[in-house]
């Protein structure tokens, strides 16, 4: 019998009789502002798991270890159970949310370099940003695994950028969990899907109209379904060699 393990914002994770082995279910449940604006997004579960399950496949393709294993229905994955690391990694290809905000940046503005920035993964605190020195500080990663999160960020960067620039989608930014798997390896977990990800239509300039994320969910912009559809339908429709 499956035992519910954890329920986060957008999954629940539940045992199976294999203890190395957890099955996400992926909840229709919306949030923004660290859960402070709630809602649904009909079909948001299916669509984010199956986007999932592609992106984790390119992914292992491109050498990436990841915590998935397979996908058991349009709304649950198997996945091999990790110890999370408290870190969000978030990896920065254009200026947007946040960035802006705290920066005085203007949105859309391309940056140099691929920007990596560690979040204290704590609702408590409002996911605060941290300083390499202040994860040591807080033992939350070594060194070591700091330049491997930073590292393997880049790369996912590297191949999702390229992937979704055939589906005619602009990566503007995304978040990265990870784990340790019981050999202390790193692999990357949690999800990769409109709700992680900022993705930019390239065949709209309209500052509005572009957004195929949840920012149209956070910022009222209607139409979220359609958004989460369409990236779910590019996204399928590029085959994995």
């Amino acid at each position: 019998m499956n035992q519910k393990l954890y329920e986060g914002k957008a999954k629940i994770i539940y045992t199976t009789d294999n203890p190395e082995i957890l099955l996400a279910y992926y909840k229709d449940d919306a949030t923004a502002f660290n859960a402070q604006k709630r809602g649904q997004i009909a079909g948001k579960g299916q669509i984010n798991c199956t986007v999932s399950t592609h992106l984790f496949k390119l992914l292992e393709q491109g050498g990436i270890r990841t915590h998935f294993i397979e996908q058991t229905a349009p709304d649950q994955m198997l996945v091999r159970r990790v110890q999370i690391v408290p870190l969000e990694v978030v990896v920065r290809n254009i200026a947007a949310g946040s960035l802006c905000k705290q920066t005085g940046l203007p949105e859309g503005k391309i940056l140099a370099n691929p920007l990596v920035e560690f979040y204290y993964k704590n609702d408590a605190l409002g996911d605060p940003l941290l300083t390499s020195d202040r994860i040591l500080v807080m033992e939350l990663a070594t060194p070591e695994q700091i330049e491997q999160l930073r590292s393997l960020s880049l790369e996912v960067n590297r191949i999702l950028t390229q992937f979704f620039n055939q589906c005619g989608i602009t990566l503007v930014d995304f978040k990265l969990e990870f784990g340790l798997d019981e050999t202390q390896q790193i692999l990357l977990a949690d999800e990769i899907s409109p709700d992680t990800c900022r993705l930019w239509n390239q065949s709209e300039t309209d500052s509005e109209k572009r957004v195929m994320d949840k920012d149209r969910f956070r910022r009222d912009l209607g139409n979220v379904e359609n958004a989460y559809q369409q990236v779910l339908e590019r996204v399928l429709a590029q085959n994995l060699h």
